[in-house]
């Protein structure tokens, strides 16, 4: 299956990146390279573009798009040692950050990579095929109280001690192989809702406790305004509601607060801030990127600039 992926907010995270025609750029999320082809028309010969990728085929498809262009380089990793990668390249500072999280579209529509409840096949979700953790081992493996603490945690789903039960006592008579089966006892679990598919958010909850979406991204975040040039730019788009509160929880506590009283002409406190949130409320796809991108839907883009230290206070 060709790997394809629509950029979500696409204008919008490239305006926000305020790129630099020399500047160093990061795409820790490169997928198939539709933000990063767009930041690379945008540099100079000397600018210099660094894609990362989990997923081997994101990557395959990333170099292809990329053919025409000579000055980047694609890395088979996670963004979370963003740090590890720029270090092993030599690299200190970069001008600019783009992190888009989530699973793509090829991913949910390539059926055998088991992401879909709409499909019958072999349980996996692994972004990285190289790890051994897959849907298969949390699905047939994992407690029934972890179970239902995943589904609850990452899927916020109120019937999640109902699903782990009943996956626990389908498993007992062979274990759970594919997302067909595991959708069906969902489905017996939980009860109709015209809001969407049931296994919607068990779905979810599974592909990110395999993939550790969630626990590393506040200090992925933290991480990555600290490797930001004066000026440079982080861009992050969310999906869900977990992923957006961490986001906003680093970029809250980067930018830091003054506890000083109101009054002081000065700052006492000592609080220091690492920059400024560009966007206090995320930007959103207009109805016009919905109309050809319903996954569109739910992203949210959120922008942090670095800045040199200094008081909150005086960075209002």
């Amino acid at each position: 299956m060709e790997f394809k992926h629509i950029p979500v907010l696409l204008n919008e995270t490239i305006e926000g990146l305020n790129i630099k025609p020399d500047g160093i750029y990061v795409d820790g999320t490169i997928g198939g390279a539709g933000h990063s082809k767009k930041i690379i028309e945008k540099l100079s010969q000397k600018g210099f573009l660094i894609g990362i990728d989990k997923d081997e085929e994101a990557l395959k498809a990333a170099r292809e798009n990329l053919k025409d262009y000579k000055n980047f380089k694609l890395v088979h990793g996670n963004h979370d040692n963003i740090r590890e990668i720029l270090e092993d390249l030599g690299i200190n500072k970069v001008d600019g950050i783009l992190l888009d999280l989530g699973v793509s579209s090829y991913q949910l529509d390539e059926k055998q990579r088991g992401f879909s409840y709409i499909s019958d096949n072999k349980l996996d979700m692994r972004m990285d095929k190289r790890q051994r953790l897959s849907a298969y081992e949390v699905v047939n493996t994992y407690k029934e109280e972890d179970i239902a603490n995943l589904i609850y945690k990452y899927g916020e789903e109120k019937y999640s001690r109902r699903i782990a039960k009943n996956i626990c006592i389908a498993r007992q008579n062979k274990p759970i192989e594919t997302t067909k089966e595991l959708a069906e006892i969902i489905e017996k679990s939980v009860p109709f809702n015209k809001n969407g598919h049931p296994a919607k958010r068990t779905f979810q909850a599974i592909r990110i406790e395999v993939n550790n979406e969630i626990e590393p991204l506040y200090n992925t975040v933290m991480e990555s305004i600290n490797l930001l040039k004066t000026g440079g730019r982080l861009c992050i788009i969310t999906f869900h509601s977990l992923e957006d509160r961490a986001v906003k929880k680093a970029y809250k506590d980067a930018e830091g607060k003054c506890t000083c009283p109101n009054g002081l002409p000065y700052c006492i406190c000592g609080n220091k801030t690492l920059g400024k949130i560009i966007n206090k409320k995320p930007i959103e796809a207009n109805e016009d990127e919905l109309k050809i991108n319903s996954r569109a839907q739910s992203a949210k883009l959120r922008i942090f600039e670095r800045r040199e230290k200094s008081n909150p206070k005086n960075d209002k």
